[in-house]
């Protein structure tokens, strides 16, 4: 299962990179707005794109088809390696079609059911994002639309499922059991799945052996 960090933060990014523990980022309007409120979401997206060569998902701030289109062509002007997320609503399905058709590769958004991902891959789209977070605090299994998803697609679909939101470790490996192709996770949950509380216990009983040791003796 790749990784996207869902990020407008150039230092996150590099961190995440140097690590390598990610394989995307994920910059669309509402994930810059929560992080830079007054930043202009082109100039960010842009700033991204020179800081990295990984997949960059952003999104443009229109609903209608038309502007869709003309955005997204403006977004692929910035880098090679973008991926344009675009609402599966009824009024933007066009412009998915449009896109794929012309070699854009399209993430569709606001997929909460397994019924909408299969119109969305049938529309063109290349990968269809499941904010589990999102049904789950509904009291919907958003693991589970994953897994109807992946039932659905099999292997013949080239289509991947990305699975937004998980907010634990539990919920990341469910993700990955159920079949998701990516997960899109915040810097604070990506550094939160590297933790456990065993973790921190065998690193005390391991630094407490290592201080305890001889200093071995230098040959005279």
């Amino acid at each position: 299962m790749r990784l996207f960090l869902a990020t407008a933060s150039l230092d996150d990014i590099r961190w995440a990179t140097t690590a390598g523990l990610i394989d995307g980022i994920v910059a669309t309007p509402t994930v810059v707005a929560s992080e830079l409120p007054n930043a202009d979401v082109r100039e960010v997206v842009a700033e991204i794109a020179r800081a990295t060569r990984l997949t960059l998902c952003a999104s443009v701030p229109a609903v209608g088809a038309a502007e869709i289109v003309k955005g997204a062509r403006d977004i692929t002007k910035l880098a090679e390696n973008v991926i344009v997320a675009i609402p599966f609503i009824e009024d933007a399905v066009p412009a998915i079609a449009k896109l794929s058709a012309d070699g854009v590769r399209v993430a569709a958004t606001l997929v909460y059911s397994a019924a909408q991902g299969i119109l969305a891959a049938k529309a063109g789209a290349s990968m269809v994002t499941v904010a589990i977070d999102a049904l789950d605090a509904v009291g919907q299994d958003g693991v589970g639309v994953l897994r109807e998803l992946r039932a659905a697609f099999g292997d013949d679909t080239e289509c991947d499922i990305a699975a937004a939101g998980p907010s634990s470790a539990s919920s990341f490996a469910a993700c990955a059991a159920a079949g998701a192709d990516v997960a899109i996770v915040t810097p604070m949950t990506l550094r939160s799945l590297m933790q456990h509380p065993l973790t921190d216990r065998g690193l005390d009983r391991f630094l407490t052996v290592i201080s305890r040791r001889a200093k071995p003796r230098r040959a005279r």
